[in-house]
Protein backbone atom coordinates (compact mmCIF):
# COMPACT_ATOMS: atom_id res chain seq x y z
CA UNK A 1 0.00 0.00 0.00
CA UNK A 2 1.49 3.30 -0.86
CA UNK A 3 2.34 5.33 2.13
CA UNK A 4 -0.31 8.15 2.20
CA UNK A 5 -2.87 5.69 0.44
CA UNK A 6 -6.77 7.35 1.35
CA UNK A 7 -5.59 10.65 2.62
CA UNK A 8 -6.04 14.04 1.84
CA UNK A 9 -3.99 16.93 1.75
CA UNK A 10 -3.43 20.34 1.19
CA UNK A 11 -0.41 22.15 -0.38
CA UNK A 12 -0.54 25.84 -0.46
CA UNK A 13 1.73 27.60 -3.35
CA UNK A 14 1.91 24.03 -5.06
CA UNK A 15 1.62 25.61 -8.59
CA UNK A 16 5.59 25.42 -8.75
CA UNK A 17 8.95 24.58 -6.88
CA UNK A 18 8.45 22.71 -4.00
CA UNK A 19 5.02 22.80 -3.56
CA UNK A 20 4.70 21.60 -6.62
CA UNK A 21 7.46 18.90 -6.22
CA UNK A 22 5.32 17.97 -2.70
CA UNK A 23 2.32 17.77 -4.16
CA UNK A 24 3.26 15.53 -7.14
CA UNK A 25 4.92 12.98 -4.88
CA UNK A 26 1.87 13.18 -2.24
CA UNK A 27 -0.42 12.12 -5.32
CA UNK A 28 2.22 9.61 -6.50
CA UNK A 29 2.00 8.27 -2.63
CA UNK A 30 -1.91 7.71 -2.62
CA UNK A 31 -3.09 10.82 -1.61
CA UNK A 32 -5.82 13.17 -2.61
CA UNK A 33 -4.04 16.67 -2.94
CA UNK A 34 -5.61 20.02 -2.83
CA UNK A 35 -3.47 22.83 -4.60
CA UNK A 36 -3.53 26.64 -4.56
CA UNK A 37 -2.08 29.43 -6.15
CA UNK A 38 -2.45 32.76 -7.00
CA UNK A 39 -2.94 32.72 -11.13
CA UNK A 40 -5.50 30.69 -12.12
CA UNK A 41 -3.40 30.16 -15.64
CA UNK A 42 -0.68 28.25 -13.62
CA UNK A 43 -2.97 26.59 -11.46
CA UNK A 44 -4.34 25.05 -13.92
CA UNK A 45 -1.36 23.93 -15.86
CA UNK A 46 -0.06 22.30 -12.55
CA UNK A 47 -3.37 20.58 -11.98
CA UNK A 48 -3.41 19.07 -15.28
CA UNK A 49 0.32 17.89 -14.78
CA UNK A 50 -0.66 16.43 -11.11
CA UNK A 51 -3.73 13.92 -12.72
CA UNK A 52 -7.21 13.05 -11.54
CA UNK A 53 -5.97 13.02 -7.56
CA UNK A 54 -5.32 16.53 -7.72
CA UNK A 55 -7.73 19.67 -7.27
CA UNK A 56 -6.66 23.39 -7.43
CA UNK A 57 -8.16 26.45 -5.44
CA UNK A 58 -6.99 29.45 -6.98
CA UNK A 59 -6.31 32.07 -3.91
CA UNK A 60 -3.91 33.97 -2.01
CA UNK A 61 -3.63 32.65 1.66
CA UNK A 62 -2.76 35.84 2.61
CA UNK A 63 -6.78 36.77 2.08
CA UNK A 64 -8.78 35.22 4.77
CA UNK A 65 -11.98 35.05 2.16
CA UNK A 66 -9.61 32.94 -0.18
CA UNK A 67 -8.62 30.51 2.32
CA UNK A 68 -12.60 30.52 3.27
CA UNK A 69 -12.70 29.34 -0.23
CA UNK A 70 -10.65 26.63 -0.12
CA UNK A 71 -11.42 24.91 2.53
CA UNK A 72 -15.19 24.68 1.71
CA UNK A 73 -14.00 23.13 -1.73
CA UNK A 74 -12.29 20.55 0.31
CA UNK A 75 -14.98 19.97 2.60
CA UNK A 76 -17.33 19.62 0.05
CA UNK A 77 -15.03 17.57 -2.46
CA UNK A 78 -13.06 15.47 0.25
CA UNK A 79 -14.75 15.60 3.88
CA UNK A 80 -11.74 16.35 6.04
CA UNK A 81 -8.11 16.87 6.12
CA UNK A 82 -4.88 14.40 7.27
CA UNK A 83 -2.32 16.44 5.90
CA UNK A 84 -1.55 20.11 5.85
CA UNK A 85 1.57 21.58 3.83
CA UNK A 86 1.98 25.77 4.78
CA UNK A 87 4.10 26.04 2.11
CA UNK A 88 2.74 29.19 -0.37
CA UNK A 89 4.81 32.19 0.83
CA UNK A 90 7.83 34.46 -0.33
CA UNK A 91 10.23 37.60 -0.11
CA UNK A 92 13.22 39.62 -1.51
CA UNK A 93 15.98 41.08 -1.07
CA UNK A 94 16.14 44.54 0.50
CA UNK A 95 18.59 45.70 2.73
CA UNK A 96 17.68 47.38 6.37
CA UNK A 97 18.32 50.98 5.16
CA UNK A 98 15.85 50.42 2.18
CA UNK A 99 12.64 48.18 3.95
CA UNK A 100 9.21 50.01 3.23
CA UNK A 101 6.07 49.44 5.19
CA UNK A 102 4.78 47.88 2.04
CA UNK A 103 7.74 45.47 1.49
CA UNK A 104 7.26 44.12 5.20
CA UNK A 105 3.70 44.21 5.08
CA UNK A 106 3.26 42.05 2.00
CA UNK A 107 6.23 39.67 3.34
CA UNK A 108 4.68 39.05 7.02
CA UNK A 109 1.35 39.02 4.97
CA UNK A 110 1.91 36.11 3.13
CA UNK A 111 4.77 34.21 4.68
CA UNK A 112 3.68 34.69 8.65
CA UNK A 113 -0.65 36.06 8.69
CA UNK A 114 -1.17 33.57 5.58
CA UNK A 115 0.60 30.51 7.57
CA UNK A 116 -1.24 31.30 10.91
CA UNK A 117 -4.73 31.52 8.98
CA UNK A 118 -4.26 28.60 7.03
CA UNK A 119 -3.61 26.55 9.90
CA UNK A 120 -6.41 27.73 12.29
CA UNK A 121 -9.19 27.37 9.34
CA UNK A 122 -8.14 24.31 8.37
CA UNK A 123 -8.69 22.46 12.29
CA UNK A 124 -12.46 21.86 11.98
CA UNK A 125 -11.26 19.46 9.23
CA UNK A 126 -8.46 18.28 10.66
CA UNK A 127 -9.16 14.10 11.89
CA UNK A 128 -7.14 13.16 15.11
CA UNK A 129 -3.61 12.26 14.43
CA UNK A 130 -3.11 14.77 11.17
CA UNK A 131 -0.12 16.36 10.56
CA UNK A 132 0.63 20.16 9.53
CA UNK A 133 4.07 20.90 7.97
CA UNK A 134 5.30 24.59 8.13
CA UNK A 135 7.88 25.70 5.23
CA UNK A 136 10.45 27.43 7.01
CA UNK A 137 14.35 28.19 6.09
CA UNK A 138 17.44 28.22 6.90
CA UNK A 139 18.28 31.84 6.85
CA UNK A 140 15.96 31.82 10.42
CA UNK A 141 18.77 30.38 12.17
CA UNK A 142 22.44 31.89 10.30
CA UNK A 143 20.93 34.84 9.37
CA UNK A 144 21.18 36.71 5.71
CA UNK A 145 22.14 40.41 4.35
CA UNK A 146 19.79 42.47 2.96
CA UNK A 147 16.96 39.76 3.23
CA UNK A 148 16.24 40.34 7.39
CA UNK A 149 12.14 40.21 6.80
CA UNK A 150 11.73 37.13 5.04
CA UNK A 151 14.19 35.56 7.70
CA UNK A 152 12.10 36.71 11.02
CA UNK A 153 8.86 35.75 9.14
CA UNK A 154 10.60 31.58 8.98
CA UNK A 155 11.80 32.29 12.74
CA UNK A 156 8.41 32.97 13.60
CA UNK A 157 7.05 29.75 12.06
CA UNK A 158 9.66 28.13 14.35
CA UNK A 159 7.69 29.67 17.01
CA UNK A 160 4.44 28.59 16.08
CA UNK A 161 5.45 25.21 15.83
CA UNK A 162 6.29 24.96 19.50
CA UNK A 163 2.88 26.76 20.86
CA UNK A 164 0.76 24.58 17.91
CA UNK A 165 1.80 20.95 19.38
CA UNK A 166 0.74 22.44 22.65
CA UNK A 167 -2.12 23.49 21.97
CA UNK A 168 -3.47 20.11 19.51
CA UNK A 169 -1.96 17.79 21.57
CA UNK A 170 -5.43 16.61 22.95
CA UNK A 171 -6.06 15.87 18.73
CA UNK A 172 -2.76 14.24 18.37
CA UNK A 173 -2.08 16.75 15.44
CA UNK A 174 1.40 17.12 14.99
CA UNK A 175 2.87 20.19 13.77
CA UNK A 176 6.56 20.18 12.36
CA UNK A 177 8.87 22.69 10.18
CA UNK A 178 11.01 21.69 7.12
CA UNK A 179 13.83 24.77 6.84
CA UNK A 180 14.69 24.03 3.42
CA UNK A 181 18.62 25.91 2.58
CA UNK A 182 19.21 26.55 -1.09
CA UNK A 183 16.73 24.16 -3.96
CA UNK A 184 16.41 25.18 -7.63
CA UNK A 185 13.33 26.51 -7.95
CA UNK A 186 11.88 29.34 -9.92
CA UNK A 187 11.63 31.55 -6.91
CA UNK A 188 15.29 31.07 -6.38
CA UNK A 189 15.85 32.26 -9.97
CA UNK A 190 13.80 35.31 -9.21
CA UNK A 191 16.31 36.65 -6.32
CA UNK A 192 18.50 37.89 -9.32
CA UNK A 193 17.72 40.15 -12.27
CA UNK A 194 20.49 38.96 -14.68
CA UNK A 195 21.74 35.87 -16.35
CA UNK A 196 25.35 36.54 -14.61
CA UNK A 197 23.75 37.58 -11.51
CA UNK A 198 21.84 34.61 -11.16
CA UNK A 199 25.22 32.37 -11.95
CA UNK A 200 27.27 34.51 -9.80
CA UNK A 201 24.05 33.61 -6.64
CA UNK A 202 24.11 30.48 -7.45
CA UNK A 203 27.53 29.91 -6.97
CA UNK A 204 27.87 31.59 -3.87
CA UNK A 205 25.16 29.67 -2.56
CA UNK A 206 26.80 26.47 -3.58
CA UNK A 207 29.79 27.34 -1.95
CA UNK A 208 27.94 27.60 1.50
CA UNK A 209 26.63 24.13 1.33
CA UNK A 210 28.69 20.85 2.42
CA UNK A 211 27.37 18.93 0.01
CA UNK A 212 28.62 21.25 -2.73
CA UNK A 213 25.35 21.40 -4.85
CA UNK A 214 21.83 23.33 -4.65
CA UNK A 215 19.42 21.09 -3.73
CA UNK A 216 15.84 19.53 -5.84
CA UNK A 217 12.25 20.40 -4.96
CA UNK A 218 11.94 16.64 -5.00
CA UNK A 219 14.38 16.33 -1.86
CA UNK A 220 12.41 18.68 0.10
CA UNK A 221 9.30 16.82 -0.87
CA UNK A 222 10.69 13.59 0.56
CA UNK A 223 11.10 14.99 4.23
CA UNK A 224 7.64 16.80 4.05
CA UNK A 225 6.36 13.03 2.97
CA UNK A 226 7.89 11.91 5.74
CA UNK A 227 6.92 14.28 8.19
CA UNK A 228 3.21 13.92 7.30
CA UNK A 229 3.65 9.47 7.47
CA UNK A 230 3.52 7.12 10.11
CA UNK A 231 7.27 6.93 10.05
CA UNK A 232 7.72 10.35 11.86
CA UNK A 233 4.92 9.23 14.27
CA UNK A 234 6.80 10.23 17.13
CA UNK A 235 8.20 13.49 15.69
CA UNK A 236 6.50 16.34 16.65
CA UNK A 237 7.36 20.44 17.40
CA UNK A 238 10.99 19.76 15.53
CA UNK A 239 12.55 22.14 13.09
CA UNK A 240 14.03 19.16 10.18
CA UNK A 241 17.06 21.26 8.22
CA UNK A 242 17.09 19.97 4.26
CA UNK A 243 19.86 22.02 3.20
CA UNK A 244 23.24 20.06 2.66
CA UNK A 245 24.60 20.84 5.85
CA UNK A 246 24.57 24.50 5.43
CA UNK A 247 22.73 25.47 8.78
CA UNK A 248 25.20 23.42 10.73
CA UNK A 249 29.13 25.30 9.85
Amino acid sequence: MSKHQGKVAVVTGGTSGIGFATAQRLVNEGAKVFITGRRQAELDAAVQKLGKNATGVQGDTSKLADLDRLYATVKREAGHIDILFANAGGGEFLPLSDLTEAHFDQTFGSNVKGVVFTVQKALPLFREGGSIILNGSNVSTKGAAAFSVYAATKAALRSFARSWILELKERKIRVNVVSPGPIDTPGLDGLAKTPEQKAQFKASLVASVPLGRLGQPDEIAKVVSFLASDDSSFVTGTELFADGGASQI
